[in-house]
């Protein structure tokens, strides 16, 4: 399956959702009115887009109207889909520059964090690059064994101690074993103990003093994984995350099972924080690196561009075995 396809039917039930509704919106409207605006707004908003990203779409899309003179309510769908895009533009990318280079991985239990790892692995080993997982949530019953069963079917190595042993002593011990058999990435799942801020910003903290003693100049990214379906409830983890945890990046799951898609437009615009992968689907292909065009275009049906931006992701990606979110 091409890697447009394998988004757009990921977001199905979103483009199915409120974002068909939006569609049903420009193709019911006759003329460009305040009506319309007001509509879409609340529309967004329904959509877990949030008031104030809402509120700024529709008065980009506004300003837009009236610089273009447009008239059409179908061509303000297209400015629409366009200003989204726009909207989530940014770096997506990974500093992995170094050898080893670290990610730290953070995320409340349920949220896929296991399962997003490994697919984590066998996107870097597909792009020739060699990781170790660093098995540092130690509090959790059966993550470690989870941790292994993904290590296996991403073909890489797994540093891991006992249940309820110190995590930043795995993480110098996967710093370690990531210079000795020459890994390019280590990958660290950590414990996301939400109710307890100051405990997290804790243990976060003692690993990070690890990673600067032992690899005090590798590129390092802290990447917060939430799960799509908690929809506003999501936002509210990425800011706590974000004043604890120093986010470089979100990756954003299970969005293929719900219609809460709108949500990436309010972490981006509220947060400052970049989405740069999102899950949609269990595959492991469907970890896909975040593209803000893509995304924009696979909301609405029948939609390949993006005003005048055609979506080319070249080759398939292979395909490789399902696995279960945790």
């Amino acid at each position: 399956m091409g890697f447009f396809k394998s988004l757009k039917e990921g977001l199905k039930k979103t483009r199915d959702g409120i974002m068909g509704q939006i569609d049903a919106l420009f193709k019911r409207f006759t003329k460009v009115d305040e009506e319309l605006f007001e509509e879409l707004e609340e529309l967004l908003i329904a959509a877990d887009v949030g008031m104030l990203t809402s509120e700024k779409i529709c008065d980009t899309l506004r300003d837009k109207v009236k610089k273009t003179g447009t008239k059409d309510p179908k061509e303000v769908r297209d400015l629409f889909v366009e200003t989204i895009a726009e909207m989530l533009d940014g770096d997506m990318s990974l500093k992995l520059d170094t050898k080893p280079s670290v990610i730290l991985v953070i995320g409340v239990n349920g949220v896929g964090k296991t399962t997003t790892i490994g697919k984590l692995c066998s996107l870097f080993r597909k792009d020739g690059k060699k990781c170790v997982i660093a098995a540092a949530d130690t509090f959790r019953a059966a993550a470690i064994e989870q941790l292994e069963v993904w290590a296996e079917r991403a073909k890489c190595d797994i540093v891991k101690h006992t249940e309820g042993s110190d995590p930043a002593a795995v993480v110098f011990d996967g710093i370690s074993a990531a210079k000795a058999r020459g890994a390019d990435i280590l990958i660290c799942d950590t414990a996301g103990r939400l109710h307890n801020k100051k405990h997290l910003m804790d243990e976060l903290a003692k690993i990070n003093r690890v990673i600067d003693r032992e690899a005090p100049d590798c590129d390092r990214e802290v990447l917060l994984v939430l799960d799509a379906t908690t929809g506003q409830n999501a936002i509210n983890q990425a800011r706590a995350f974000r004043d604890a945890a120093g986010l470089t990046g979100i990756i954003l799951t299970k969005l293929d099972g719900t219609a809460r898609g709108g949500v990436v437009l309010a972490i981006k615009e509220e947060l400052g924080v970049p989405v740069k992968f999102i899950g949609v689907g269990e595959k492991i292909e469907d970890l896909q690196p975040f593209n803000p065009r893509a995304f924009a275009a696979a909301l609405f049906e029948n939609s390949d561009r993006v005003g005048d931006f055609e979506i080319n992701f070249g080759e398939e990606p292979e395909t490789d075995e399902e696995g279960e979110e945790e």
